[in-house]
């Protein structure tokens, strides 16, 4: 089995998968709704509806 990837301590749970319990996954969640995790953008690049409308 491998480890929870929100505690890194216990074993993933099959109810759970891949967490280890029901607090890990809500705490994966809340980051999820919170926004902390974001992929990094570069703001110099235009977005391809940008492009089309020059």
């Amino acid at each position: 089995m491998s480890a929870c990837p929100i505690c890194r301590k216990n074993p993933t749970h099959p109810d759970y998968r891949p967490f280890c319990s029901r607090r890990c996954a809500d705490v994966d969640l809340q980051r999820w709704l919170t926004g902390a995790y974001v992929l990094p953008v570069d703001d110099d690049e235009a977005s391809p509806s940008e492009e089309a409308s020059q």
